[in-house]
């Protein structure tokens, strides 16, 4: 049953990406090329939506004695390295992680690429984790 809500959850998700437009290469390259706002907007109303939907979490939680402790993380070089290469990566494939699925499920076949890419970036990172400094 849990697999079930994951993938209606996933299959909901890929359609908001798709009608939203934030699966398209050129919409992407456009706004890497500060050409269109169009992106930024779908950004800040995702954000919009993320406080709201914590906030409402912790309004209806308090009474039942749950706390949320949102705790800042400790500024390292490693974040900016690791921004560079997801952006460089992102303005190259066109997609972010997140939209690859929905990028193959719209029939952007090239975005097979970005997945056998992204499995073999996330199986290197798996077998150096150990020797990074997190």
């Amino acid at each position: 049953m849990k697999n079930l809500i994951y993938a209606f959850l996933g299959t909901l998700f890929g359609i908001v990406l798709v009608k939203s437009d934030v699966v398209n290469w050129y919409r992407i390259q456009a706004m890497f090329r500060f050409e269109e706002a169009h992106m930024y907007l779908v950004f800040a109303a995702a954000i919009a939506t993320g406080v709201l939907s914590v906030k409402l979490l912790k309004i209806r939680t308090a009474g039942k004695g749950a706390t949320y402790n949102f705790q800042g993380k400790v500024f390292h070089k490693g974040f900016i390295i690791g921004g560079l290469i997801f952006g460089a990566g992102w303005a190259i494939t066109g997609a972010c992680p997140g939209p690859i699925f929905a990028q193959i499920g719209t029939g952007a076949y090239p975005a097979l690429i970005t997945l056998v890419g992204a499995v073999i970036g996330a199986y290197l990172y798996y077998s150096i984790k150990g020797k990074l400094p997190h």
